[in-house]
């Protein structure tokens, strides 16, 4: 994996642009669309498929590098067992009918999260799909399923160890990042979460340290290309400064190759 790739917000300070590299969602609010709406809570995830194909649509026409979803999480197994069932097929579907689209848009898919509780069907076309795509360069669409971020620290710390048996001195963060999901991505500039709620719930728990935080009250089936725009707006205007003073921004920025180019 190229060091290029393994960059760390807490070491280095990261390039950055006024559009994200990398955006990481929450997709939350199926559930209180159907519910809105008096329909079943699985009306609101397919809905919300729909929703991904739009944000994927817009993250390649706004030059966006890598888009990560959490579509499931290591907790959402504590949902009930029907919605539950029909979310499992509800990924299996949409791999098998979404593949050879993305594939025919050189769109990169790949699944990251503990893929030992799904079935030997589901587990074979993600690794299908993977493989179909894995030289596609125009995003890198990750989906995060049965992924929890502190599942993905463990889970590091253990391929870690098992790599460096004899290592004797102490670990760094430089030795971790190699072996977390999306390592060989940039660290998400964007975290958005629709639906209200304000917090992460284990989701790149690692990988967010430096991350600008967006927000919104929308449902994800009506999080539109509207609210699209306004959540890169709202980072637009955000001061990254990963530990600096606003002056030493406002110096580096004006010293930079790009300034003078």
């Amino acid at each position: 994996m190229p060091l290029s790739r393994l960059f760390s917000s807490t070491r280095e300070i990261p390039e950055t642009s006024a559009v994200p590299r990398h955006i990481a969602i929450v997709m939350d609010g199926n559930g209180r669309w159907a519910r809105k709406r008096f329909l079943p809570r699985v009306a609101g995830h397919k809905r919300g498929v729909e929703t991904v194909r739009s944000m994927v649509k817009l993250c390649i026409e706004r030059g966006i590098e890598n888009l990560t979803l959490f579509a499931f999480s290591s907790e959402n197994w504590r949902r009930p067992q029907e919605e539950v069932s029909f979310l499992m097929n509800l990924f299996l579907q949409a791999l098998q009918a979404e593949v050879a689209r993305l594939h025919k848009n050189n769109i990169r898919l790949r699944i990251v999260g503990d893929l030992s509780r799904f079935d030997a069907t589901l587990v074979q076309t993600i690794r299908d799909a993977e493989a179909m795509t894995a030289g596609n360069t125009a995003l890198t669409l990750s989906v995060a399923a049965n992924y929890g971020g502190r599942w993905d620290i463990v889970n590091a710390v253990n391929s870690m160890l098992a790599a460096h048996p004899d290592k004797r001195d102490a670990y760094s963060e430089a030795d971790l990042a190699p072996f977390l999901c999306l390592a060989d991505a940039p660290e998400p500039d964007l975290f958005i979460r629709t639906g209200g709620e304000q917090r992460i719930s284990n989701f790149l728990v690692w990988q967010l340290a430096y991350t600008e935080f967006y927000f919104t009250d929308r449902l994800w089936p009506d999080f539109d290309e509207e609210a699209f725009d306004e959540a890169i707006r709202s980072y637009q205007q955000r001061e990254r400064r990963f530990g600096r003073t606003s002056e030493q921004v406002k110096l580096d920025s004006d010293e930079s190759p790009a300034k003078h180019a």
